[in-house]
């Protein structure tokens, strides 16, 4: 078998809601619709391997796509790892970071599901289980959402079964710390003890800032602290990490598994968040896993819960998958048939082969861009 082409397909999600965190501009009012990019690699075997990229259908992520796939085009698509590093090497000198490595990891992730397919198996099956059904927690929390619709939101996955719940705080580039342990208080209140919950400043602290605010998170027996400070700030992240009894987690905006190698050894995080659309693909999250259980610390994905899914179930250290209310609305939107969770637990399809998902035709001969 060999591969004869990668193919980019950009759909848009017209009705996708919009939503804004720590570190982002506020979207504009009554604003909907993103754009998806999804990445097939054909055979001349008729087997196809899908996949989904990280940033959207951007221009530039397609663009590298199409420098990248002559690289792969001929090969036989079970030599995953001889092509992830000529695919590494082609874009050294502009892509270790950024959208490169998201159109590489694009193209990876096309790869195990095609390997999975082959051998006929689901491709959790095929990276060697740990277990088949996997802890969730409900991420959401949105700094654009009102006190109201925070509570809401958060309380409904509560009653969907979700045993934890992830919310925003460093609103406004870190500018509202009154407002960041208000919000934190009233999902408390609402949610009662029982309720795990995780926070999530997406950079927008100072490193001082941060320790000074930990004292109050931890009123409220908050489960993680994810990206206190700026994701490049390793020296702020380790002293944040010294200060509080809060587990510091980071790791979205890593994109090797050399970044990820100096946050382990200087002592920067608690729990690894690797995102297989950009760290990679799977072939370098798992890496990143490893290394993570050689010094006895837990991953949990960022993003992309259904191709997550199948790695987490690999991983003996796994902490938990992210569930991201903005994901599973396009999942429904964009796939016939996905896995949902039960009891905050998640588990793949068994006798589905690869990762089990397939577009549906006519949402991408619709809404094709």
């Amino acid at each position: 078998m060999k591969i004869t082409d990668v193919v980019t397909i950009a759909v848009e999600f017209p009705e996708s809601s919009h939503f804004q965190d720590a570190t982002m501009f506020p979207p504009k009012t009554g604003a909907k619709g993103r754009d998806f990019l999804f990445v097939k690699i054909e055979t001349d075997e008729g087997i196809e391997g899908l996949s989904q990229a990280n940033l959207g259908a951007s221009a530039a992520t397609r663009g590298v796509i199409e420098e990248l796939k002559s690289s792969i085009i001929g090969e036989d698509p079970l030599n995953i790892e001889q092509m992830w590093f000529r695919m590494f090497w082609l874009v050294r000198g502009y892509g270790r970071k950024g959208v490169a490595f998201c159109a590489i990891s694009a193209i990876d992730i096309a790869l195990w599901d095609l390997k999975a397919k082959i051998m006929s198996l689901p491709l959790y099956k095929l990276l060697g289980p740990f277990t088949d059904t996997v802890p969730v927690y409900g991420s959401g929390g949105w700094t654009n959402f009102s006190e109201k619709e925070l509570v809401k939101e958060q309380t409904g996955w509560v009653e969907r079964g979700f045993k934890s719940v992830k919310l925003k705080v460093g609103k406004n580039f870190g500018t509202a710390e009154k407002e960041d342990i208000k919000r934190l208080a009233a999902v408390r209140k609402a949610l009662g003890d029982d309720v795990t919950i995780y926070i999530d400043a997406n950079n927008g602290y100072y490193a001082k800032q941060a320790i000074a605010l930990a004292p109050y998170f931890e009123e409220y027996n908050v489960g993680f602290f994810e990206e206190p400070v700026l994701a490049d700030d390793i020296d702020g992240l380790a002293a944040i990490a010294r200060a509080t009894k809060i587990p510091v987690a980071t790791g979205e905006h890593e994109y090797t598994k050399y970044g990820f190698k100096e946050l382990l050894t200087r002592g920067a995080a608690d729990i690894l968040q690797p995102d297989v659309g950009r760290v990679g693909g799977i072939t370098e999250w798992m890496k990143v896993a490893h290394m993570a259980h050689g010094f006895n610390l837990p991953v949990a994905n960022h993003a992309q819960h259904l191709i997550s899914l199948h790695m987490a179930c690999a991983t003996p250290n796994l902490f938990a998958v992210e569930y991201l209310g903005i994901i599973e609305e396009a999942d429904k939107f964009f796939y016939t048939e996905i896995p949902m969770p039960k009891d905050g637990m998640l588990s793949p399809f068994p006798d589905k082969p690869g990762l089990g998902l397939e577009l549906k035709p006519e949402v991408v001969k619709k809404y094709k861009i």
